[in-house]
């Protein structure tokens, strides 16, 4: 994927987080855009207290997949490296 597309869609999917990211907050958490890989796969990073929480995987999918595919929808997965997920 050329950089141009890949920077274009890490905007789109950092606009998406910024809903979500407010309730992570709250918590003591937050998340990181890692990569998007060529096979439109976002990979994400766990930060603070969302590293070790036992909702990660809920939040995973009721929130920040459902955040970044709404808004993205070229998108075809989201996974996290880090927490729970692994």
């Amino acid at each position: 994927m050329p950089q141009q597309d890949k920077d274009s869609l890490l905007l789109k999917i950092n606009e998406a987080l910024e809903d979500i990211r407010p309730h992570l907050a709250v918590d003591g958490g937050d998340v990181e855009v890692l990569d998007i890989t060529d096979d439109l796969t976002v990979r994400i990073k766990w930060l603070g207290n969302c590293v070790n929480c036992t909702m990660s995987t809920m939040t995973m999918k009721a929130g920040i997949e459902q955040a970044i595919k709404g808004k993205v929808p070229e998108i075809k997965t989201v996974e996290a490296v880090n927490g729970s997920q692994v």
